[in-house]
């Protein structure tokens, strides 16, 4: 393998996204690392190469971000995907017919809908719980479970799994604990560092946070499974092109800059929220009222930019979509500029009305991704847009 860079976990976080997994290029001194956009390499001689075959299994580009976000997160190996949805898929090919995986079941839509509807056809069975309890956790895992997969906080209604007492489990019971991680970023947040094997994120939120790519990408510490995720990733092809994959590192150096930007935005525009609309409507960790503040303070270093809304009605939820300027009524998250979204039809459209209702995503809905602007000016954007509610 050619992953490991422990040398990097030395310097802080900030240091980390700029340099880590990367140097300048030995030929010509760039500091950024070259796209190499090829699809083949020349080899010297019969069996005879520099490490690269082809660009299926390996990119000079691709691994410096994957070598960049792995020691972000505090592991060994990192495998990039060609988006959050392929990473994720190519993770669920680890297992095999049979096999159980408990699942949180607040999670993205498009995680449900590729289990529920696709993989239970290839013999994957699925358990979805509300992780925010460890029992309920125990009390789904069955003697063919494999995998304990969850979200956290969780998209859109902000639930947090415990993440010590879930690797807890998952040690106990002899199962992977596989964490999405998009949400936090390894800013606010490492799972690795309480037990999880495998942390994955779409780097198109946060990680790029411009809202120009998309990408998934996965990190592990142990050797074997790393060993796996080669052979999916090279077999399976759900790889990244070297331009997406140099954007993504592009994204990671502001990391540190920006997730405190969302930050202090994201507590801002809460607490306008809260003072406004009433507390017990916004979701979001960093509010006092939120019923798991304490757990998101003890293992999380910041709450981020994304809180969700209950506006009470549909209608009411569509006077906000339709009246911001700042905020715009897109899909997706994580990017520098504010997006606003209603979660029912877009984001998690695909999971059937019964167990949205049960979970609470209602039609009165709405999820804001704050960005970086101005607080003001997000702010009086919002005003404007709750006129009259």
């Amino acid at each position: 393998m050619t992953r490991v860079f422990d040398e990097d976990l030395s310097a802080r976080f900030a240091t980390r996204t700029i340099h880590a997994g990367q140097r300048p290029d030995p030929t010509t001194g760039a500091i950024m690392p070259p796209i190499y956009q090829t699809s083949t390499y020349v080899q010297d001689a019969l069996g005879v190469h520099k490490g690269y075959e082809y660009a299926r299994g390996k990119n000079p580009t691709r691994e410096a971000l994957e070598r960049n976000v792995a020691t972000l997160e505090g592991g060994r190996h990192g495998f990039a995907f060609s988006s959050g949805m392929g990473c994720l898929d190519s993770l669920m090919k680890l297992f095999k017919s049979g096999d159980h995986i408990v699942c949180g079941e607040n999670v993205y839509g498009g995680t449900f809908r590729l289990f529920d509807r696709i993989l239970r056809h290839f013999g994957l069975a699925f358990t979805f719980v509300d992780t925010r309890d460890p029992q309920r956790i125990e009390d789904a895992i069955t003697a063919s479970t494999v995998a304990l997969l969850v979200e956290t906080p969780t998209n859109p209604l902000m639930r947090l799994t415990d993440l010590a007492a879930a690797g807890d489990i998952a040690k106990r019971r002899g199962i992977l604990l596989i964490v999405d991680n998009t949400f936090a970023t390894p800013a606010f947040q490492r799972p690795l560092e309480y037990g999880a094997h495998i942390v994955y994120h779409s780097s198109t939120k946060y990680l790029n946070g411009h809202s120009d790519m998309v990408g998934g990408i996965a990190v592990v510490l142990e050797d074997s499974l790393a060993e796996q995720l080669q052979f999916i990733a090279n077999a399976a092809g759900a790889v990244p092109g070297p331009m997406d994959a140099w954007l993504t590192l592009r994204g990671t150096k502001t990391l540190a800059l920006r997730m405190k930007a969302h930050d202090a935005n994201g507590r801002r525009v809460a607490e306008w929220l809260a003072n406004r609309w009433g507390a017990e409507r916004v979701i979001y960790p960093g509010l006092p009222t939120h019923p798991q503040h304490e757990l998101a303070k003890k293992q999380m270093a910041g709450f981020g930019g994304m809180i969700s809304v209950e506006m009470g009605s549909r209608d009411a939820a569509a006077k906000v979509l339709n009246g911001t300027h700042v905020y715009a009524l897109a899909e997706s998250l994580g990017g520098v500029e504010s997006l606003i979204n209603h979660p029912a039809t877009m984001t998690h459209a695909s999971v059937p009305a019964d167990m949205r209702a049960k979970m609470g995503i209602t039609d009165g809905l709405i999820r804001l991704s704050t960005g970086v602007e101005d607080a003001d000016d997000l702010i009086a954007d919002l005003e404007q847009a709750f006129a009259g509610l």
